[in-house]
């Protein structure tokens, strides 16, 4: 590799670090200081959920923009206006004070992200296409130290500097830090592929590993927006103050870290994946079960195993980059794949609250969450098998 390769691919590599680590923030951030951003927009209960659900919508609706973009202006260019348009959003909400503007830029935040989002497998693919593992760890520990760092540093912040409004600025800063890579790497989009699109967004939903990894990340998620969204209340109703409760949170999220680092290479290097994706699975089952029988003596136990659970996140990431051939084939099963299965965790964090609040507590919804991991043991010994989206695609086009 000469030196100038060399050079482009550190710099791909610091600017996928820094993307990811600004790829949760945008929407973490707000949960730790809701009550103070609804006192300060007097934000009704219904405003106030629709907010908590932006990040769902935009990751569903803009994600799947995301690679008819890419290939119309350039992979690199709108992953840096991706990162503009967070930036934007980020500094103009915590400027506002009118509600309907802060949604709108939480939105346009929200969507800047949501495509940066769906661009990483893609980006891995076309600069590191034999070290998708390895680099896939690496910009997966960066995603979770950021979601880590969200969860725990926006109350601090705020406190520290004069309230909410500080705390939520402070990612913004971030953000402006992580396009200043990508300041160069636009360069790589001057030459434009003119040949037409030959994998889109609707051509993956009719294979069979389209689906299956749709209806796996979707599920996957279903389980994390439900364990960050209600299990600190499963944990203060069960006898913890709410300080210990969010830290029993914290540690599901941090245990991503090291996991993240890992995991992915492991996952790359095998030559049957199916092991590893089944063992980090049972832990949804084990984690499930031991709340049931013991939620306040054994809760930090459980909060490690279901970390190890959240561990499916950069697992079905990496393998977002093994089942397909080309960057163009990833960034559409990248769409795919998380627009349709963040629609499918949409319903979670409602289902569980309706459930909670219909049977006065957490065996039911704890069943049903454990129920709802069941499937994807079955859908990782489908994908953990090789197989890939453009031969599916080629094998069900009619024959002339």
């Amino acid at each position: 590799m000469s030196t100038s390769a060399r050079r482009t691919a550190a710099l791909v590599l610091v600017g996928l670090v820094l993307l990811s680590f600004n790829l949760r923030p945008a929407a973490i951030s707000v949960g730790p200081v809701l009550a103070e951003v609804r006192d300060a927009f007097e934000m009704s209960g219904a405003t106030a959920g629709l907010l908590t659900s932006l990040p769902v919508i935009a990751f569903a609706v803009f994600g799947a923009l995301a690679p008819a973009a890419a290939h119309r202006i350039g992979i690199h260019r709108v992953t840096l206006l991706a990162l503009l348009a967070a930036i934007a959003g980020l500094v103009g909400r915590v400027l506002t004070h009118q509600e309907g503007v802060f949604l709108l830029l939480s939105l346009v935040a929200l969507a800047g992200m949501a495509m940066a989002n769906v661009l990483l497998p893609s980006l891995v693919k076309l600069h590191f296409p034999d070290r998708i593992g390895r680099v896939t760890a690496i910009y997966t520990t960066a995603l979770s130290i950021g979601l880590t760092s969200a969860l725990v540093l926006t109350v601090p912040i705020s406190a520290a500097f004069g309230g909410w409004r500080s705390g939520l600025g402070a990612w913004a800063i971030l953000a402006v830090l992580a396009a200043m890579p990508w300041l160069s790497l636009i360069a790589h989009d001057r030459h434009l592929e003119t040949a037409p699109r030959s994998i889109r967004f609707v051509d993956v939903a009719r294979t069979p590993l389209g689906v299956a990894m749709a209806l796996f990340f979707g599920l996957q998620s279903l389980q994390a927006y439900v364990i960050f969204g209600w299990f600190p209340q499963l944990w203060r109703d069960s006898g913890y103050s709410a300080t210990v409760a969010g830290l029993l949170a914290g540690v599901v999220a941090g245990m991503s870290i090291p996991l993240s680092l890992w995991l992915p290479n492991v996952l790359a290097r095998s030559e049957d994946p199916r092991r590893l994706m089944l063992t980090v699975i049972a832990a949804y089952p084990v984690g499930y079960l031991g709340l049931m029988v013991a939620p306040y003596a054994l809760a930090p136990v459980w909060a490690v195993v279901l970390g190890v659970a959240a561990a499916t996140f950069p697992l079905i990431l990496t393998l977002i980059g093994l089942r397909a051939r080309t960057p163009e084939g990833t960034a559409a099963l990248s769409a795919f794949t998380q627009s349709t299965g963040y629609l499918v965790a949409a319903i979670g964090p409602f289902l569980i609250g309706v459930v909670h609040d219909a049977s006065g507590g957490w065996n039911l919804p704890l069943l049903i969450l454990l129920l709802l991991a069941l499937p994807l043991f079955a859908l990782a010994t489908y994908m953990s098998r090789p197989r890939y989206v453009e031969d599916q695609l080629r094998a069900s086009s009619p024959r002339t």
